[in-house]
């Protein structure tokens, strides 16, 4: 470590009191960035850009504001060039039904494509409440640090010896120890130190900027955490209006019965749904049904097993501000094979959504429920996102099967579909890089070429599926093609058209529409199950009654459209072209089999053309000077 770097972080940034009259009409904003040069060690604050709060309004749509402007987008993700943001929006941190959500931002490790991964929990209210909305990382500390922020002071401290090589459970609970319980933590564990391509920044112990390998980002960076603690709250201008305005969405989601499903079961009560229609992929998307579905659905981890048990579900838990509470609360089992591994996974943790468990159970053929909960601490523990694993955990299996890879490649862990003992085996591998876990941390893509077979691998972008077949569901195969970040399900909203229909015609107008909706609650600092209960005009409200700027349903979807497009156009500078907005050849060759919609293949092609046509790009996907004018571009 060089001594000017150690003095550099020795001394802490101190920012006095602010005055940014400038802000005057965003007033749940705090006006202050802190950015942080890790090269040299140095912490410094500047006021928020308030063209961009205009333009962009905060959290993903700010944060890739700020990333367009300052990196290269043909930057390697894993220089010291990119860049990492933790973004907040205007709605963070306040009482507004689920505002607790931030998002990091950066050039995605696993896609090469612009990145904003969103996260809950309460890191993001407490970044807020020490009076920052974002904090930009950049460089590369020439030894591994963390970041200490309390309130208006930031200082970067030694990670070595301390929490470095640490699990991201064992390094909150240290950083917690020296900086007090109060304090919240995002950061990565062994995944994100050791590259793994899809790591997370975890916060809050289970809660996860899941996707696109943020957490690879960080690890590169040679930081291992930011631990932050804040007493300075969000103020409103009027907050009798703004109360007012709360209690009334808090009205609307709390009647709700999907708001009560949500609580009841979590988001894991999709995996009926799915499986019953035949949307459920399975065996890395060689089938649309599991006959296992039943043995890790919401209803299984609710059964209790037999006397003197308990079930899997403990509770559930919310995140900051939040009145749904879809979080779970799970354990394993006493007598699992998987306990052998630390008694910390026989503790309570954070249990299976959705996504987790078809990544986890019916993706790789497994439908042993504590295996799933056991992959999934992992998971959490370590930072890595596990729709990813799961799904690359499942192109290997089908490599093993087909006879490309072998035992002798595999560390000599039969690679079957449905096997327990495999998949705990190979998440450990994963997650501490070790054996053929180092070949899983690459990705599906990235595995599949490795060993010649590109077209097993369930991806767009780099980044695997989520648990929706785009063969039986038409719309969402639409919104993995055309995803900025890669394939995803929170980007767009098609599922009722998805469930009710097979008709293609409404598609892309149905997909574009969601996207910019979803774009807009990315950028608010609010989760999208709040969005489901509330209508556009009602979210206008809330940010006019926090923010005091006039603002309306169409003022949002304008800005929605806006961030869609710098997204692209960030991704077109990349290097990426219309020929990435497709979908793997089995999607188009191997008919689904089962479920609602037998006989389906994927009909992007015919989609494809009327999408770019509603987004005003032309015929290579590519905004046309008209739709840049349109939309101040």
């Amino acid at each position: 470590m060089s001594r000017d770097w150690a003095d550099a972080m020795c001394n802490p940034c101190l920012i006095g009191a602010w005055k940014v009259t400038e802000l005057s009409d965003v007033m749940a904003w705090q006006g202050k960035v802190l950015r942080v040069n890790l090269s040299t060690g140095v912490c410094r604050g500047e006021p928020l850009n308030v063209d961009r709060v205009n333009k962009y309004l905060g959290l993903r749509g700010l944060g890739t504001s700020y990333l367009a402007a300052e990196v290269d987008p043909r930057v390697d993700p894993l220089s010291p060039d990119n860049k990492l943001i933790f973004a907040t929006g205007p709605l963070t941190g306040t009482s507004v039904p689920t505002g607790g959500r931030f998002g990091v931002i950066t050039k995605g490790a696993l896609t090469g494509a612009v990145a904003c991964s969103n996260s809950g929990g309460h890191f993001g209210a407490e970044l807020k409440f020490a009076g920052w909305d974002m904090v930009i990382l950049e460089g590369c500390a020439p030894e591994p640090v963390y970041l200490s922020i309390e309130n208006d002071f930031a200082e970067l401290l030694p990670a070595a010896d301390f929490i470095w090589g640490e699990s991201f459970w064992r390094a909150e609970e240290r950083l917690r120890s020296r900086h007090g319980d109060s304090i919240k933590v995002a950061g990565i564990g062994r995944a994100g130190e050791g590259l793994v391509r899809f790591a997370c920044v975890m916060n809050d112990r289970d809660r996860a900027a899941g996707r696109s390998g943020v957490g690879a980002v960080m690890g590169s960076k040679n930081t291992k955490a930011i631990a932050v603690r804040g007493t300075r709250g969000v103020k409103v201008p009027d907050p009798v209006a703004f109360v007012a305005a709360v209690n009334a969405a808090k009205e609307k989601i709390s009647n709700s019965g999907h708001t009560r499903s949500l609580a009841g079961f979590g988001t894991n009560a999709m995996m009926n749904v799915t499986n019953h229609f035949g949307s459920l992929p399975t065996r890395n998307c060689r089938e649309v049904q599991f006959e296992g579905a039943d043995g890790i659905g919401a209803e299984a981890m609710r059964h209790t097993p037999g006397p003197g048990r308990r079930a899997n579900l403990l509770t559930n838990k919310a995140c900051f501000a939040c009145t749904i509470g879809c979080g779970r609360v799970s354990h394993i089992q006493p007598d699992h094979f998987t306990l052998r591994n630390g008694e910390r996974y026989g503790e309570p943790n954070g249990g299976l959504e959705y996504e987790s468990a078809y990544s986890l159970g019916a993706m790789v053929g497994v439908d042993d429920l504590d295996a799933a909960t056991f992959a999934n601490f992992v998971c959490n523990e370590q930072g890595m996102d596990t729709i990813s694993f799961g799904v690359t955990l499942a192109a290997a299996m089908e490599l093993y099967e087909t006879g490309v890879i072998s035992c002798g490649h595999t560390d000599g862990v039969p690679l079957e579909f449905g096997s327990a003992d495999t998949l705990a085996a190979m998440v450990q591998l994963t997650a501490t890089g070790t054996g053929f876990g180092k070949d899983l941390g690459l990705g599906a893509r990235r595995l599949c070429e490795k060993f010649g077979r590109p077209d097993l691998a369930m991806t767009v972008k780099a980044q695997e599926f989520p648990g929706y077949d785009p063969r039986a569901m038409q719309g969402m195969g639409l919104a993995y093609a055309t995803s900025n970040r890669g394939a995803c399900h929170l980007r767009a909203n098609p599922f009722s058209s998805d469930f009710q229909t097979p008709e293609i015609a409404e598609k892309a107008k149905i997909v574009k529409e969601s996207q910019d909706d979803n774009s807009v609650i990315d950028c608010l600092g609010i989760c999208g199950f709040a969005k489901s209960e509330l209508s556009m005009e009602d979210i206008a409200g809330l940010l006019d009654a926090a923010c005091e700027s006039a603002w309306t349903a169409d003022k949002l979807r304008a800005i929605g459209e806006r961030v869609w497009n710098l997204e692209r156009i960030f991704n077109l500078n990349a290097g990426f072209t219309a020929a990435d907005d497709t979908l793997p050849e089995r999607m188009f060759a191997e008919a689904t089999k089962g479920g609602a919609n037998t006989g389906a293949v994927s009909q992007l092609k015919a989609m494809l053309p009327k999408y770019y046509e509603r987004r005003g790009w032309s015929e290579d996907g590519v905004p046309t000077a008209e739709t840049l004018g349109r939309i101040a571009l």
